[in-house]
Formats: C-alpha cells, structure tokens, sequence
C-alpha cells in the first residue's frame, strides 16, 4: 500500500512516527508524498496547546477530504490529541478508521489491516505502559542526525501542562536497548544525536533508584560514527554535579543545555507548580556558565500566566536581561482542559499575552545579536545541513544550535561540501539569530 504520513508536534512525537514507520515500510508500505496517491494516511497528532490543537484538527479534517477525492482508504488518527479526544474523532469524523492512543503506536499495523477488512479500529493500552521497540526506525531527519527518546511521561505536574494525563507518569526506557538504538543510528550515518524526554535529567531515577543521564552519556560516547551528542529539556532543579562533569570530559557532548524555565516571578513560578525560585535559578545558570565557560544556553518561557501581572512581566524582563541567555523563545500562555491553571482566577487578555511576548523577544533579540556580533573572528566547528540555492554559500549550525529551533550559520565558500559534513568556519557576521562565516583555511573533514 502507499503510505502518507503526517506527523505534528514535538520531536519526541517524531520519534514515535519513525518508528510506526519503520514497522509499516519493513511490512510492505511505500512512503508517498501525494495526498491524492496515498492508500493509507496516518496522522500523529499533538494538542499541547491551543495552536497545536487546532493544527491536528485541520489536518485530520484535510486529510479526510482524501477518503472522498483521493486513493486514500484508510485514516488512522494516533498521538496525544488521540488520547485525549478519542470520542470526539470517532463521533464528529466519520472518516477516520483507526484510533491510537499514546502508548499504542505499536498496534499501527494492526489498525490499518483492520481497517482494510472494514473494522473500526481502537487501541489504548494503559498510559504507563512502556511501548517495545518496533525495529527499525526510519528516519526522517534528513540522515546525519537524529533524536533518542530516553524516557516517556512525566511527573511534574506543573499546573499548565496535560502531558501527565496524556503521556503517563515519567519511566526511562532501559540503557542497553539506547544504546543499541543510538548504534543502529549512527550505522546509517547518523553523526549528532540529541537526547530528549519530557524531561531528560532525572533519566534513571525509576529503574536504576538514581540519576544515571551522566551514565548513558558516557556509553553513548563509545559510539563510533557519532560526534556530537546534544541533551534537550533539563530541568534546572535538577541538574547535578556528574551531569556537569561529564559534560567537561566528554568531546562529543556538545556545550549545550536547554533549560525550560517558564517564568521568573516567584509568585508566578509557585502559580506554575515549577520547584525553582529566581534566586536558584540565578545559582544553576551562573554554575553552569561558571563549570563550562563556553556553555550555550537555552530556555522557554510562558507570557501571561493566569494572575501575570505588569509588576512580574516587568520582573522577567528584568531577569532576561541579566541573565543573557544565548537562546530563548517564549509561548503565549494557553489554557488547556483538565487543567489546575485553565480554571485560576485573573486570566490574562490575550493581547496582553501577546504584547508582552513580543516585548521579551525584543530584549532577547538585542541579546541575540551582541552575542553574534561577539563570535566574529572565532573559528567554530560547524555541521554542513544544505546548501543555499544558486549562491556559493552553504547552512550549517555550530555546537550552539539545535536544528529547527535555534539558528543558523551561513558559509560562503566555493568548496563542495555535503550535508553532514563537519567544517571549521571563522565567523565573520551576525544577524539577529544567525551567523555569517567563511571556510577557515579550507579545511574539513
């Protein structure tokens, strides 16, 4: 059968539509780009928040226009949105064949053969049951990196968020089959990989009764092919001394944290169910940069938080500013179901929400670019990710970029270069989020 498959949201959804990939294509399924070609279209949804919400709305709906105009026979809707509103797709569209729950992906062969017999199909498994690995993923990335999802759920709870309800409570998934992932990984040629959970710090606490990411970084660095390792989604309370120190000794992993902060107000921070105050947030930023001098930072944060007032966006404006961070990106606060935040008191407007967003991402811009503009004469090692159409000049990202969220490098030279090459490049410009460089002294490897 011709295969579409259509996956939303965040990379660790992303993960899971490699894999339903992989079982599908290893049973016969051709990959097919063309709505009106595809036999059987699969739809992974998110419903994070509200944008992503309507996103996986509209493309279940398109997508069943398929069943009327196209070739398409079969709709399976999976993923979080399936969770959450599985009788809300199966009552109001019609069209759809199959529902999936989070940890029911596995099932996806099952519900397409079903499907195909003119069953309804429906699978839930317990929110806390660990899926099994399907075999081999396909990857969609492109080839010369990749994601490693370590862990599932969440137990966090903070008042905004649905993913505990939706995703399960937070387990690791055991080290030896990462590790046997990451190789099989690296055997097709991935060099980067990133390592992502809902939250990656706390990674073996429930198998191995103690924080073990230090200890799946370092197997992970035996691995031959792989050259950087990127760690996303780290809580700051909960980083710890032989994370860090691995991180010093290790080459392959990249100086590089993502830590999702939200706020910082206190009054908000406790609003939000988060376990930090300023002040500690202020102790692990400034450890960190203290530990790893050239360490590149990350955080989000949420604007408009019910019971935000002028007095705490003035008070994270002030603390953005202190504290520089090399990357940020802020979402306008969304009131999701089902959660203790979506029924506070003293919601905020959401032009309000959305001022005070663009007010941040104006300060972090100007952050941004004094940072760029401070990099001008370094030489810094730089992954080839394309070329820029009908110039001489290629994009690339340094240690300090993750791939679809952080910035690019762009290098002008009239080498060949490949995607997934490595090339020193000495940094010549910057822009608001990105850098300009030239190759230095030709070199690559």
């Amino acid at each position: 059968m011709k295969l579409l498959f259509v996956s939303l949201g965040c990379d660790k959804n992303l993960v899971d539509s490699e894999e339903m990939l992989g079982l599908l294509t290893g049973n016969g399924f051709e990959i097919v780009d063309d709505e009106t070609e595809a036999e059987a279209i699969v739809v992974n949804t998110c419903c994070f928040i509200n944008d992503a919400k309507e996103e996986s709305v509209n493309t279940i709906l398109e997508m069943a226009e398929y069943k009327k105009t196209g070739s398409c026979k079969v709709l399976v809707v999976t993923g979080c949105m399936a969770q959450r509103y599985k009788n809300e797709i199966i009552e109001e569209v019609p069209e759809v064949d199959a529902v999936l729950g989070t940890t029911s992906y596995g099932d996806i062969l099952k519900a397409i053969r079903e499907a195909m017999e003119g069953k309804h199909f429906q699978e839930f498994k317990d929110i806390d049951y660990l899926p099994e690995k399907l075999g081999k993923r396909v990857l969609t990335t492109g080839g010369h990196f990749g994601y490693l999802k370590i862990a599932e759920g969440c137990d966090k709870h903070c008042t905004y968020c649905i993913i505990p309800k939706l995703r399960g409570k937070f387990r690791s998934v055991p080290m030896e089959r990462l590790v046997t992932q990451a190789k099989e990984m690296a055997e097709e040629g991935v060099k980067e990989l990133i390592l992502v959970a809902q939250e990656t710090t706390v990674y073996g606490t429930d198998i191995y009764g103690k924080k073990s990411l230090h200890i799946l970084l370092k197997e992970l660095c035996k691995i031959k092919g792989i050259r950087w390792i990127r760690v996303l989604y780290c809580y700051p309370e909960e980083i710890y001394d032989e994370l860090i120190q691995t991180m010093k000794e290790e080459k392959k992993i990249c100086h590089y944290l993502d830590l999702p902060i939200q706020h910082a107000s206190d009054r908000i921070l406790k609003r939000m169910g988060r376990r930090t105050t300023q002040a500690e947030l202020v102790e692990i930023v400034n450890k960190l940069r203290r530990e790893i001098p050239d360490i590149v930072l990350r955080t989000t944060l949420i604007s408009g938080f019910p019971g935000e007032t002028q007095e705490d966006h003035e008070e994270l404006m002030g603390f953005v500013d202190e504290m520089e961070f090399d990357r940020l990106g802020v979402f306008t606060y969304s009131p999701e179901e089902d959660t203790p935040a979506a029924t506070m008191p003293d919601q905020v407007a959401e032009e309000v929400k959305e001022a005070r967003r663009d007010e941040i991402m104006e300060l972090q811009q100007e952050i941004s670019y004094d940072k760029g503009t401070d990099r001008i004469g370094q030489e810094l090692l730089v992954m080839i990710e394309g070329k820029v159409a009908d110039e001489s000049a290629y994009i690339g990202r340094t240690y300090g970029d993750a791939p679809k969220v952080d910035g690019y490098i762009f290098v002008q030279t009239g080498e060949l270069l490949m995607t997934g090459d490595f090339a020193k490049v000495r940094v010549t410009g910057a822009l608001e989020y990105d850098l300009i460089g030239e190759l230095a002294d030709e070199y690559t490897e």
